[in-house]
């Protein structure tokens, strides 16, 4: 089937309402209508869906989309039927759908209403599904998401490498295998795997202008910062990536405990939750989902302005794919990744398990990604480079390296070391045990094949290692050496390397240059005026002592000072706030806290005061089901000595634990302990002297009272009845 251009532009016009093609999709779906299998490498947000689709809608028959996620699905039928007056246009089969719904698709498709059918490669091995596609006519097969096909791939699905048999057996058609991402070595594993080597190949730049890219050192504050970024983007949708559904868990909540708008969303999670909380996302309910890769793949959200990277990922094909879903409609798009050696260290581990080959095939991953966060170079040509494509402008402008100030060094003496040694080993190992070999790390790798007797091992022993990869990865940009994409990675030298081997040139790598005067970091400024204000904590002393007048209660009673302190420091203007003040709580903040903060806001007013409170971190409470249980059991009326052991606690443990839940505003009645231990008269004597002492240092009672005459537990234990008789 052949139509002209102006066919296929009135055929876009109608279908979906655009007045022209992007890039290569023309030539795609010329391709796919003259029968013809087609392999497209085309970055997200390039329009890849139209290139199955406008020519499953033109074509006889039906074309079979494999795809590997249900929300994948469900997203692009919906879409499709928002293009179409017919909803049978498009269907999928999984087993989301109950046997009635399967049995009403199948109807639409054997009536010719459906040109789109959607299915999983495990629905596709289902005889009855092959059976019943063998009475279909099949326009053509569009395997999206192809690089799931690959072992090298990111999304590795070992269902996915069965497509050819099985669409062998219902029946030959063109192909079409469609991703983002592929390096030489991936596109190579899915055209051999689904025989199509003789396909023609659609590349398209994978450049995208408007993405920003930057590599931060994940610290312990990583959570700070991510939070501190996300709300510079106020008003913006984003997503961050976390490498574990616990770390998803935590920092989800994490951040709406800062008041951020976040869900979760991994693949631990019941199909409705996960459904609901992406849909809450798409509508622009929550601003962020914190999510494991299982999400975003094919979701078309164009205005995502920034991806985070909580971990470093797995494979740059990964990284690749999961930044590209910024800036989809050629708007701001920033990149963050934050990356720390030890998160590589731990992936490594992980795959201690797996076959060797497997092993090998995640260590090479792992070090790619590696190499692109630790190198000084521009990232848009590192990544450009990967996926083999020349990115020849010096600096781009949009990465964080090209944003930095380096000097050159020459090291081409180096360099001609480096080349020399990749030779005397006969080009069969990679960058890691040639680094090894100049450094003279004695692996075990370098001992078993006697490479410590080569004369340039430890040659560069007083170098950084962190140089000697900067210069394989610059030689590698120069072409004087490659890795052979046959192997797990191995570096050869190239006829320009062995020529320089020859005649050596000069051979510049970066080395960036620290500006000394750069301003504190803002973490410093803070810490350093983190003191309290004096003059604000002299006011709210006279608010507690007026108070303490008024309500014939002691000022310690109402907010002891270091709760003061604590107010004079970080300024709580609402109630929220200062019930998590130190010695503060729900209650407390309830019965004495709104004089308090609106003291304190009018005060942050008049003096145009900056509150620390804007940029900190709230962290999700970890002690509360201790604090929970200890209160059920003085309402169950536990002894208090029993108590303390069954938590492993000591007694003055206990009591600390204890005076923090009263001091923080909750009642507690621990009258039945005090009464079974404590004299009356002794009891009555304690309980006067705390009405009218001017403190409640236990130090302070017992020198008054007498260390002969009182026992320092009853004092303790009678101060904290009293504090929630009074207090709370």
């Amino acid at each position: 089937m052949k139509l002209s251009h102006e066919e296929l532009i009135a055929a876009l016009q109608r279908h979906f309402g655009f007045e022209s093609f992007k890039g290569n999709q023309e030539a795609i779906i010329e391709s796919v209508m003259s029968g013809k299998s087609s392999f497209v490498l085309m970055p997200t947000g390039g329009g890849k869906s139209l290139c199955y689709q406008l020519p499953a809608l033109l074509m006889d028959g039906v074309a079979i989309v494999i795809s590997p996620l249900i929300a994948l699905m469900k997203n692009q039928v919906d879409a499709m039927r928002n293009f179409s007056e017919e909803d049978g246009v498009a269907h999928f089969i999984n087993s989301s759908l109950s046997r009635p719904e399967i049995a009403a698709v199948k109807e639409d498709v054997m009536s010719g209403k459906t040109k789109m059918l959607y299915l999983a490669p495990e629905s596709l091995n289902k005889d009855e599904n092959i059976d019943f596609l063998k009475e279909v006519k099949i326009s053509f097969y569009a395997v999206d998401e192809a690089h799931c096909i690959s072992e090298w791939g990111h999304d590795f699905r070992p269902e996915y490498r069965n497509i050819h048999s099985m669409t062998q057996r219902i029946g030959a058609a063109p192909i079409m295998a469609l991703t983002a991402t592929a390096t030489e070595k991936v596109q190579h594993d899915i055209q051999k795997n689904l025989d199509m080597m003789d396909a023609i190949v659609f590349k398209s730049s994978f450049n995208r202008p408007n993405l920003y890219y930057e590599v931060r050192p994940k610290t312990e504050n990583v959570d700070k910062d991510v939070i501190r970024i996300i709300r510079s983007m106020e008003g913006k949708s984003g997503i961050v990536y976390c490498l574990a559904r616990r770390e998803v868990e935590e920092l989800s909540a994490k951040l709406q405990l800062n008041h951020i708008a976040a869900l979760p969303y991994h693949a631990g999670m019941d199909a409705a939750t996960r459904s609901a909380n992406q849909d809450a996302f798409l509508m622009e309910k929550v601003q962020v989902i914190v999510a494991t890769i299982a999400f975003g793949m094919g979701i078309d959200k164009p205005d995502v302005r920034f991806v985070i990277h909580y971990d470093v990922p797995k494979s740059l094909e990964g990284y690749y794919q999961e930044t590209g879903r910024a800036g989809r409609d050629g708007g701001e798009g920033q990149c963050i990744c934050f990356y720390s050696p030890k998160d590589i260290e731990r992936m490594r581990r992980f795959a201690r398990d797996k076959p060797v080959a497997e092993q090998e095939i995640n260590n090479q991953l792992l070090f790619e990604a590696q190499s692109y966060a630790e190198s000084p170079f521009c990232r848009r040509k590192l990544l450009l480079q990967y996926f083999g494509e020349e990115y020849t402008q010096d600096n781009c402008g949009a990465c964080d390296n090209c944003k930095k100030t380096f000097r050159m060094e020459d090291e081409r003496e180096l360099l001609g070391i480096m080349i020399e040694t990749i030779l005397q080993i006969n080009e069969h190992f990679r960058s890691e045990h040639i680094v090894d070999i100049l450094h003279g790390n004695k692996t075990a790798a370098v001992m078993s094949y006697h490479h410590d007797q080569l004369e340039n091992f430890a040659i560069a022993q007083d170098e950084d290692e962190q140089t000697l990869y900067t210069i394989i990865r610059q030689a590698l940009i120069a072409d004087y050496i490659r890795k052979d994409i046959e192997s797990y990675g191995d570096l050869k030298v190239t006829a320009e390397g062995r020529k320089f081997l020859k005649y050596p040139v000069q051979f510049d790598i970066p080395i960036e240059v620290h500006n000394e005067d750069e301003d504190e970091p803002l973490d410093q400024v803070m810490a350093g005026s983190a003191a309290a204000d004096d003059v604000l904590f002299s006011i709210l002393k006279d608010l507690r002592k007026k108070l303490s007048k008024k309500m014939d209660v002691p000022p310690f009673v109402i907010f002891q000072d270091p709760s003061l302190e604590a107010m004079a420091t970080t300024y709580p203007i609402t109630l929220e706030e200062l019930q998590n003040i130190p010695g503060v709580g729900v209650g407390k903040a309830k019965r004495y806290g709104a004089e308090f903060v609106r003291l304190i806001k009018d005060y942050v007013d008049e003096n145009e005061i900056i509150r620390p409170e804007d940029m900190r971190v709230r962290t999700v409470a970890h002690d509360s089901t201790r604090k929970i249980s200890i209160i059920q059991a003085i309402d169950r009326r536990v002894d208090l000595d029993d108590l303390a052991e069954s938590k492993g606690m000591s007694m003055d443990e206990l009591l600390e634990e204890i005076e923090a839940i009263v001091y923080s505003g909750t009642k507690l009645n621990i009258n039945y302990f005090i009464d079974e231990i404590v004299d009356p008269d002794e009891k009555e004597d304690i309980y006067d002297y705390f009405k009218q002492a001017e403190s409640d240092n236990i130090r302070v009672a017992m020198e008054h009272l007498g260390y002969d005459d009182y026992d320092e537990l009853h004092v303790r234990l009678v101060r904290i009845q009293f504090h929630s008789d009074l207090g709370n």
